[in-house]
């Protein structure tokens, strides 16, 4: 495969987006790297879907130390959830190699498009609450005994927020099927994850973003050793876009911290939108190609 320099250069500007762009959102930037490989580029769609796995792994390094160290991942949470998102990956990876995914897009498409809603209309989850008036609530970032519950200091509101995490078993499912949703498409499967805790087990969107980064690099391993199994893997084509990537998930840290939990929330929606329509445009073209 003959790849020159402009198109090295242009591949690493893609990663950097798809970085930002992720390390913002928690989802890994799969959704930016798969359909620009194949309608940018002209890459194979498993290629690319490698491709964007190898920058999964990345961006999730990257970001998540960043978040990890600043207290807003919580490790018990992530570590608990990626038992279900691992397994999820493997089979992800295995059913990509055999199944036509275009039933699964339009599916797809028509589910995201209704968290995107509720996304959009949903407020911060009132188990968030001024870690000030909490007795006893630690003073610094920290993971806090029973419920999984954990409290971070948000650098917009300017103080520490202490939350409670509820529906395990459900985090769990959704975490399986985000699993095989990123091993099949290639797109993390942050974009499930990060509604499905802050919705439905009252975990705040930054902390929810934040350990989504910390579980999807290991999702993306578990689903990544299939493709390279099968050749998949180009280096020419993952290199420079996952170096693109870790710059831009660096950038991507920072400005996630000063951001307004609204206004992320509404970028998110938006973002999941886009996805619901590249999924059902593939469906469509699957269908009727």
């Amino acid at each position: 495969m003959e790849i020159g320099i402009p198109t090295i250069l242009a591949l690493a500007a893609s990663g950097a987006l798809a970085g930002l762009l992720g390390a913002v959102l928690g989802i890994g930037g799969g959704i930016v790297i798969v359909p620009t490989l194949v309608l940018l580029f002209g890459f194979d769609i498993k290629i690319a879907v490698a491709c964007s796995l190898v920058s999964v792994v990345a961006s999730s390094t990257s970001a998540s130390s960043v978040y990890v160290g600043k207290g807003l991942a919580n490790m018990r949470l992530g570590m608990l959830l990626e038992v279900a998102t691992t397994l999820g990956g493997i089979a992800g990876g295995f059913l990509a190699l055999i199944l036509s995914p275009n039933l699964l897009s339009g599916i797809f498409g028509v589910v995201m498009i209704g968290i995107a809603i509720v996304t959009f209309r949903k407020t911060e989850s009132s188990a968030s609450i001024p870690a000030a008036a909490v007795e006893g609530a630690p003073s610094a970032p920290e993971d806090s005994p029973g419920y999984l519950s954990g409290t971070y200091y948000d650098a917009y509101r300017k103080s520490l927020i202490h939350y409670k995490v509820w529906n395990i078993p459900f985090g769990g499912l959704i975490s399986f099927v985000a699993g095989v949703l990123s091993g099949l498409l290639g797109v993390g499967g942050g974009f499930m994850k990060v509604p499905a805790m802050n919705i439905a087990m009252g975990v705040p969107i930054k902390v929810a973003a934040a350990t989504s980064n910390f579980m999807i690099g290991v999702t993306a391993i578990s689903s990544l050793f299939v493709y390279f199994a099968k050749g998949f893997v180009y280096p020419l084509v993952a290199a420079p876009v996952a170096l693109g990537v870790v710059g831009g998930a660096l950038v991507g840290t920072s400005v996630a911290q000063k951001i307004s939990p609204w206004i992320l929330k509404k970028i998110f929606a938006v973002v999941l939108v886009v996805i619901a329509l590249q999924m059902v445009l593939k469906a469509w073209g699957g269908f009727h190609g």
